[in-house]
């Protein structure tokens, strides 16, 4: 192996993606993966973004610049900047823009890997928002979707919603019930639930997060525990006096998605 030359950086594309895909379709904790193979931690992450961004193309080893050789951190942003700029931009013009403006400095031409590594590297997240707004953002990146647990219990979801199926009240009057279900984030399993009549309130969640942290009587249900985050929108029940004395007394994060957007 050549100096300077890392493990990661000598594996192509088809064998990290076998690595990656653990991760992307097994579910797979990248720390898990970094300990397997014996590869950074920061260096997956690296190929895991550069997969969101640009598919398996993305993953293709970025060939070395010669040892020792710096580019200027001015060049690096002025690269970033015009890959984040609103109006997309191949890497291809990318790379003849920064060329140019590297001439003009008297800063030595790069090649087309070097860009595409440094475009490779900002986070997808970063790009969605400059390039499509606050809006697009949200609904890519918002915690609800991201799925970033990486165990069991890390992350729980609260969530209501009314049946579309009638029942008969105490009253004999035919209503629709409401369904609470607590979700766990990594495995997308549901570890409690409650339906009822009437408003949402903060006994049903209790009871509904009670189910979800308790074991239950049957071997084919065996999901329970205690969250370190749960994830709700701002219903009245979740921002409740009750939900949050439960927090305290069980140690557990409570989280709020962006307001008017449950």
């Amino acid at each position: 192996m050549k100096a300077g030359t890392s493990y990661s950086g000598l594996i192509k594309a088809t064998a990290r993606w076998e690595i990656l895909r653990q991760h992307v379709e097994d579910g797979v904790p990248l720390t898990v993966l970094a300990e397997e193979h014996h590869i950074g931690l920061r260096t997956l992450q690296r190929w895991h973004q550069s997969f969101k961004l640009q598919g398996k193309p993305g993953l293709e080893p970025v060939a070395q610049g010669k040892r020792g050789r710096r580019m200027p951190s001015d060049f690096v942003k002025l690269v970033e900047g015009l890959a984040l700029a609103k109006l997309p931009r191949t890497t291809a013009a990318i790379h003849q823009q920064a060329n140019k403006v590297a001439l003009h400095q008297g800063w030595a031409p790069v090649s087309y890997s070097t860009i595409r590594s440094i475009v490779g590297e900002i986070d997808p997240g970063m790009m969605t928002l400059a390039q499509q707004g606050a809006a697009v953002y949200r609904d890519k990146y918002e915690l609800v979707w991201r799925r970033r647990a990486e165990r069991p219990n890390a992350v729980w979801q609260a969530d209501h919603t009314e049946l579309d199926i009638l029942v008969f009240d105490t009253g004999h009057r035919p209503v629709r019930p409401w369904l609470t279900t607590i979700m766990d984030d990594y495995s997308r399993a549901l570890c409690g639930y409650m339906i009822f009549t009437g408003a949402p309130s903060s006994l049903n969640t209790a009871l509904a997060l009670r189910e979800a942290i308790w074991p239950k009587k049957t071997a084919d249900w065996p999901m329970c525990g205690i969250p370190d985050v749960l994830y709700v929108d701002h219903g009245t029940d979740f921002t409740s006096h009750h939900m949050a004395q439960a927090a305290r007394d069980l140690h557990f994060e409570i989280t709020f998605s962006a307001v008017a957007r449950p």
